[in-house]
Parts: structure tokens; sequence; C-alpha cells
């Protein structure tokens, strides 16, 4: 069998992307977090907000690490499996990627050490003025990304010509149509992954009887904050699929399993989508619902798969199924922060064992829905690479063969697994010290070499073992 080396690198990068994008979006909102309990613990020196601050700071660099370890070998594949893109490209991604270095990691780098290590060694405002630096860093981080990849989405202010982009307008391929929206939904989702790790984090305690008052803080801030973002994220969800539908509306096609342009398009609730025959099977849907959602008319119309050829539609059933798997963690996300306020009178929040372990259960669900999001965007505009413009078969290497790809392929797969179980376990002893680390006495001659020291937790434990559970006090917030 002869392999095909545009695939294996679309797997390989995919594997990679998707393998490094759920950290990120952790950091995202968990370092706004950090920011905000600093912030308590300068202006109400309340010991709960510190002991708080400092667990998850620990959470922080053992992701943080985490992140950059799986993210520095995807530029490195631009080369290697996408050399013609690169080529291509290098006017535009070029910049985009120095402006994220000197803008982003530079304010990082400067400050992260003296958030992970400076408490107790610099004043605390100070050590507040670091953490939304921190913070500060990731979003401008994620602008620059997010700015890059919407442009291969929806490229403007480029030419192309004899096969390389031009920038005639730095303002129109920055500020490209759906960077803005994009970049919105992508900041809310790291906060809805942010809140909700926490606040399943903060249930398990809870549960266990540990850190009951700082827990019970933890938790209802993040409820609060979960129950404005998670139906913000829906609205903002809604203009991105309007936008989507203007400038990708073979993507939409997709997502809708809708073949043939018509009116009064169905929402489907299920479907088995057919490409070979170019239809679906087992249909369950909502009448019109589907044109009200895109269109905001009834009787609006919704374009089909089969305005273009069939070579240019992206994998159907890969786009249908990840889009209702998202919106429909979207609308469990929503649920649950209802919930929780219904909780709220009398303090059943904190005692509704219940809700305590569905919120354990909730913590994975962004990650999820963020990885399924991705999943539509990316396969979505196959095959696009640069949408519209370049397809992936014209940005692949020319001389890379199908064994060289298969070979790293499974070089990334072996050691992004050996890192990704050493640090999910290293992770969970973490959190099992939990915010009564009682063996470690910070002082001023500790010296921290590596950011994952900042935890202050030794990766050979004892095997964990369940802490007897206490109940949990009565009364609320």
């Amino acid at each position: 069998m002869e392999l095909d080396p545009l695939i294996l690198s679309r797997i390989q990068f995919a594997f990679v992307v998707s393998f490094h994008a759920i950290f990120p979006v952790f950091t995202i909102g968990l370092a706004s977090y950090i920011a905000v309990l600093e912030g308590l613990c300068f202006k109400t020196g309340n010991p709960a907000w510190t002991k708080l601050s400092g667990f998850w700071t620990k959470v922080f660099a053992v992701v943080f690490g985490m992140g950059v370890v799986s993210g520095i070998v995807m530029s490195f594949q631009f080369g290697t499996n996408w050399s013609n893109f690169a080529q291509a490209s290098a006017n535009f991604l070029g910049p985009m990627l120095s402006y994220e270095v000197i803008t982003a990691f530079f304010l990082e780098a400067a400050f992260l050490g003296v958030l992970l290590f400076g408490r107790n060694k610099v004043p605390a405002g100070v050590h507040l003025f670091a953490a939304i630096m921190v913070a500060t860093g990731t979003f401008i981080s994620s602008f620059w990304i997010l700015s890059a990849n919407s442009w291969m989405q929806t490229p403007a202010g480029v030419e192309l010509r004899e096969g390389v982009f031009y920038v005639t307008s730095w303002t129109e391929a920055i500020f490209n149509p759906s960077f803005p929206y994009r970049f919105m939904h992508m900041v809310l989702a790291s906060f809805l992954t942010g809140g909700f790790v926490v606040a399943g984090v903060s249930a398990w305690y809870l549960l266990r009887g540990r850190e009951v008052e700082a827990n019970r803080k933890a938790l209802s801030m993040c409820l609060w904050l979960l129950l404005i973002i998670a139906p913000t994220q829906a609205v903002v969800g809604d203009f991105h699929g309007l936008s989507t539908l203007e400038h990708q509306p073979t993507k939409v096609a997709a997502m809708e399993g809708n073949w043939e342009t018509s009116r009064n398009v169905p929402l489907l609730l299920f479907a088995i989508p057919d490409q070979e025959n170019q239809t679906n099977h087992f249909e369950i849907g909502i009448p019109s619902l589907a044109s009200l959602i895109l269109t905001h008319d009834w009787d609006g119309e919704v374009p089909g798969l089969n305005e273009v050829a069939v070579e240019e539609q992206p994998p159907v059933a890969v786009v249908f199924w990840s889009f209702r798997i998202m919106v429909g963690l979207g609308v469990l996300m929503i649920l649950f922060a209802i919930t929780g306020l219904l909780l709220r009178p009398g303090g059943r929040l904190y005692e509704a064992r219940w809700y305590l372990q569905g919120l354990r259960f909730m913590s994975i669900t962004p990650f999820i829905a963020v990885l399924t999001g991705w999943f539509v965007t990316e396969v979505g505009r196959a095959p696009w690479l640069v949408y519209g413009m370049m397809t992936h078969a014209e940005s692949v290497t020319p001389s890379l063969t199908g064994g060289m790809a298969l070979f790293t392929l499974i070089g990334y797969v072996v050691v992004y697994s050996l890192v990704f179980s050493a640090g999910v376990y290293y992770l969970m002893r973490v959190l099992y010290v939990g915010l009564e680390d009682k063996d470690h006495q910070e002082n001023a001659s500790d010296r921290p070499a590596r950011p994952l020291s900042a935890a202050h937790v030794p990766f050979e434990m004892e095997p964990l073992k369940s802490a007897p559970a206490q109940p949990a006090n009565k009364g609320g917030l």
C-alpha cells in the first residue's frame, strides 16, 4: 500500500495541534483567575485567597510547562511538512509570529518568574503586577495566533502572485473578517475552561471536606462567572456562525449536513451523512430551525454542499458531528451554570452531592468542546489551507515521502504520549496535595531552577489515598 504524505502530514499536524490546544485554552483562563485572586489577596489580606492563589499558581506552572513542550515543535512542521506554504506565506506569517514573540513571549518571560517564585520575596503589589502582566501576555499571544489562523480561514489584505502572498494592507490582513468573532469565541472558551476546571476541583475538595472555606469561595466565584460567560458564548457563537455563512458557506453546509441549497432548512439533531451519495440517512430534525438560526428568518436560504464540486467538499461527517458535540456541551454548560444559581439559596450549592459530583465530570467538557470546535474550524475548510487561494496539496513539501511522514508521526505520538502521561501524573500529585501543602515552607533561600519546580511537589510520592470525608459546613457566601 502506498503511503500518502499529504494525508499523513495532515494527520500529524492535526494530532500535534489538538494535543497542544488544550493547554493554552486552560492557561489563558487560569492566568486571569490567578490575577483576580492576587488582587483579592492584595486588597483583603484574607488567607483563603492567598491559599487559592498559591495553589492554582502551582497548577498553572505545570500546565504552562506542558504547553510549551507540546507546542514548540509545531513551527518546525511548517518547514518539514508544509514548506511550500511556509515559503508562500512568509511575508505575512513571518512577521505575525515575530510580533507574538516580541509582545507576548518577552512579557511573559519577564514576569513569569516573579509570579511563580516571587511570593514573599517581592512586595505584594509587585507580585500582583506580575500576575496581571502574565495574564495580559496570554491574551496578546492568542491575539496574534488567532489573527494568523483567521487569515487562513478568511484571507484578506494580500495578493497571490506567482505562488507567493504579498501583503497589500496589514490592517485588513490582521483584522480579517473572521478574526473578531474567533478571537472573542476563543477568549470566552478559555474562561469557560478555567472556570469549569476550578469549579470541578473545588467541588471535589468540598466532597472530601478539605479547605472548605477557601474552596467555597472558589466555587462561588466560578459559578457566577460561568453564569455570565456560558450564555454569552452562545451569543458570540451565533455571530460567528453568521460570519462563517457569509465567508465560508461550504463549511456551514457541512456543519448542517445540508446537501441542496434550499429554504426552510431543518436543524438536524441526528443524521448519518453519506458523502459518496450526497445525502443523509436517518434524519431527525426540527423543521425550519436551521434557517432561523443561520439567517434569522424561518424561510431563510441555506447553501448546500452541491454548490461546489465533490473534491472541494470537506469531510462532512467529521464536521457535522463535531459541531453537534460542541453545541451540545455548550448547552450542558449553560444548564449547569443555571442550576448552580438555583441551588444558592440556603447554601444547597455546597451540600448537593449530586451537583458537586456533576461539576467534577463537567471539568473535562470544555476541553472536548474546544477540540471539537477546532475540528469544525480546521476540517471544515478542507481542501483549502488558505481558504479559496491555496489547497493542502499545493502546500505540502514536494520532496516529502509517505515513509518519512509516517516515521515522524509515530515519533510524535510516542513522545507526546510520554509527555502527557508524565504531566498528568504529576498534575494529579499537585491536586492530591491541594491547598494543604504543609510539607513545603517557602523561605527566602528557595531558588527553584525551572517552572515546574514552582509546584513544590516531588514527582514520586506515596500512592494516592482517599482522605476521610468530612461534612461540609452549612451556609453560603
